[in-house]
């Protein structure tokens, strides 16, 4: 996978973040009045977008994610910039920004699911038409670099947006189960049960409770970098009374420390209900040699960052980086129970 932070670094250094004027960005409420978009139905339309990074072989890639969404019982429709290409990204500003608003104003399109991940998200929140957003809401679906897309615009508009597979991701039994349950039921899913996992007779998904004990609260998190790189922009993630998911891959235990040490100090523990993770397999030194290695593991740095808490922390559920996916409603109320590793839905997310 491309190494985000240094994306970031540079996108941070060009100022891709002040292309609104502040006056205007931050003229935005903070807190907006929730809305749950309309369900997915049989035979709905999806339409696909690539609002980060450009497809790799791009017609087989999407020719496959149209089967899949067909396969689930949906059609597709494809943005008109889908196969765009400048360097890392897949289009410029303009084109992705366009695609996201005509899949908005097209009354055909039910719901839009991201192609991919990548970089470059974070670069379109500033040109997006949140009116349009607001008044035309609609599912939008993804992860990994989304998280950008799915936190600004959940912040602007009080739009629940929901991290969980993109195109490309594997569509398990559980992942599907989990997609459809979400999307397409008007009623709490309650309890989502756990995720199959068979590795050396290992057949729970096994999560590890840091800080025992259960919180509800609304959701909000994603990928670890991305949200990171909400904090001093209009975008920031409000904590508050919130169920933090944090989720990361491929990142040293350092950048894992530095992360959150970074969120600690700008204060997004002090109020917030719970924290889970996924399963962080992936964090750990480079050319990872544990007899020789000098390096904190990621459960060492959780216990240096939480140890001054008292609210629950729990380790291993599935989503994000990960084949078996959770779909994860942004803004709706959730119960965390972290010796169970299990979270219960206590709302429905689509009207």
């Amino acid at each position: 996978m491309t190494n985000r932070r240094n994306f970031l670094r540079t996108a941070l250094a060009g100022g891709l973040f002040s292309l609104l004027p502040a006056s205007k960005a931050f003229a935005a409420e903070s807190s907006k009045k929730l809305i749950k978009p309309p369900a997915l139905k049989p035979g709905d339309t999806i339409g696909l977008i690539t609002p980060a990074s450009p497809l790799f072989e791009a017609r087989r890639t999407l020719l496959e994610v149209e089967e899949k969404i067909h396969n689930l019982g949906f059609k597709t429709k494809a943005g008109k910039n889908i196969f765009r290409k400048y360097g890392y990204l897949a289009g410029s500003i303009e084109q992705r920004v366009d695609d996201i608003h005509q899949m908005f104003r097209d009354d055909s399109v039910k719901a839009i699911m991201t192609v991919r991940g990548g970089y470059g998200s974070a670069q379109l929140l500033p040109h997006l038409d949140y009116d349009l957003i607001t008044h035309n809401p609609k599912i939008l679906i993804g992860y990994s670099d989304v998280t950008s897309l799915l936190l600004g615009i959940h912040k602007m508009t009080g739009l629940v947006t929901f991290h969980g597979p993109v195109g490309v991701s594997t569509f398990s039994e559980f992942t599907i189960k989990c997609f459809m349950q979400v999307l397409t039921g008007t009623v709490p899913a309650g309890e989502i049960g756990d995720a199959p996992y068979e590795d050396n007779l290992q057949t729970s998904n096994r999560s590890w409770a840091y800080r025992p004990g259960a919180a509800q609260g609304r959701l909000i998190g994603g990928n670890m970098t991305l949200l990171q790189s909400t904090l001093g922009t209009p975008y920031e993630f409000d904590t508050k009374k919130r169920i933090i998911f944090f989720e990361e891959v491929s990142e040293e235990p350092y950048n894992l420390d530095r992360m959150l040490h970074h969120f600690k100090q700008a204060g997004k523990f002090n109020n917030c209900s719970a924290v889970f993770f996924n399963r962080m397999e992936s964090i750990k030194p480079a050319g990872y040699k544990p007899a020789f290695n000098s390096s904190l593991s990621m459960e060492e740095v959780i216990d240096l960052v939480f140890r001054d808490f008292d609210f629950p922390v729990c380790v291993g559920l599935p989503f994000g980086h990960v084949t078996e996916k959770l779909t994860l409603p942004l803004g709706i109320k959730t119960r965390l129970e972290t010796d169970k590793g299990r979270i219960a839905l206590l709302e429905a997310a689509v009207v």
